[in-house]
């Protein structure tokens, strides 16, 4: 055998990684790192079909095995990020016509807690105008520098911090039965509330930022999937309007993420419209979808975009909705099986959560 196959063999088996690693249910932090790059990974999985195939002269067995498995792994690697392409239905409907007291906006951002940008953040917030604004990364300093919202922004909850897990939320619509929680581990808040409409009505809020899965943050996943798995199976009892948004430090193809969406039965309205992906924002290949906004299926979609680079690793996250109780009929919430609900209860086991619930 000649040296280039053998280097072509390893490079094959080499590729298989990725796909087989992210296939299995271990929460080890550089495993589910395999669930990121999807979209990296398909592109490097392709360049080396293409390759294989010109080193390949297919007069053995392996060259065959070898080129089906990279195509079986590259077909795995698709599937999961086609339901993010214009090619795939859109799970949320867009806005037709209606009354735009029914509307609410949302701008989350990332700010990252040395960045000194605060003008580039508060440039978007002026021109946007969102009827809610949430930061995250946010300490005093960053309160500070957005201290003239509060003129506009009548309702703030503010939780600064400087261990990268600070969070601020300013509304100008009226927000009740606001707390801060501490869902698994006591140096990670989330913010939890309802807000009113201009037309009085009332939608439950989570804005949620869990440790991400990484060797500075945690070995594993398993803290992060509890704290959405144990929010995705409240929001499904309460049977409420609702709305997550945060930086979930996890991507929208995740197993996690997706089950989330079963359990919660909330919707996603980037499925069939695009990746948006608002990390890293410094690096062009290196990007994925890590802030998300994520509603109840009596909503239908106005706008969502991606903002432009604000000084921070995360580009700014915007989306404007409109509430409208008709959408329900026409729009169906994903549901979670049994499987997958006792695979979630047992993460939220693991991660033995601070609190029971949300």
């Amino acid at each position: 055998m000649e040296i280039s196959e053998v280097i072509m063999l390893i490079a094959c088996g080499l590729f298989l990684i990725p796909s087989l690693a992210s296939a299995t249910r271990f929460d080890q932090w550089w495993i589910r790192a395999f669930d990121f790059p999807r979209l990296q990974i398909s592109i490097l999985i392709s360049a080396v079909i293409i390759v294989a195939i010109i080193v390949f002269d297919f007069s053995k067995v392996i060259h065959f095995v070898a080129v089906a498995l990279l195509i079986i792994s590259l077909i795995y690697q698709l599937e999961k990020i086609y339901p993010y392409t214009w090619f795939a239905n859109k799970e949320v409907m867009q806005f037709e016509d209606g009354d735009p007291s029914d509307n609410i906006s949302i701008l989350v951002s990332n700010v990252l807690t040395p960045n000194n940008d605060y003008h580039k953040l508060l440039e978007i917030v002026n021109r946007r105008q969102p009827d809610i604004l949430l930061t995250l990364e946010s300490d005093e300093k960053w309160e500070e520098a957005l201290k003239d919202l509060e003129k506009d922004y009548e309702y703030c909850i503010k939780v600064p911090q400087d261990n990268l897990y600070g969070m601020h939320l300013y509304s100008k619509l009226k927000l009740e039965e606001t707390e801060i929680r501490y869902l698994v581990k006591d140096d990670i808040p989330s913010i939890h509330g309802v807000v009113r409409l201009e037309d009085n009505s009332r939608i439950r809020i989570h804005c949620m930022h869990p440790r991400p899965p990484s060797p500075s943050e945690a070995d594993t996943s398993t803290n992060r999937d509890a704290e959405l798995l144990m929010l995705g199976r409240d929001v499904w009892e309460q049977d409420d309007s609702v709305l997550v948004f945060g930086d979930l430090n996890d991507v929208a193809w995740s197993r996690t993420t997706r089950l989330f969406q079963q359990m919660s039965g909330l919707l996603d309205p980037r499925i069939g419209r695009g990746f948006f992906n608002t990390f890293h924002a410094d690096y062009r290949f290196f990007r994925w979808p890590l802030d998300h906004v994520f509603h109840s299926n009596d909503f239908t979609l106005i706008d969502i975009a991606r903002e432009k680079h604000i000084g921070s690793d995360h580009f700014p996250m915007y989306i404007k909705l409109n509430f409208e109780r008709k959408a329900e009929v026409e729009q169906n919430k994903p549901i979670a099986d049994e499987e997958e609900k006792e695979w979630a209860q047992d993460k939220i086991d693991d991660a033995q959560p601070r609190e029971k619930g949300v």
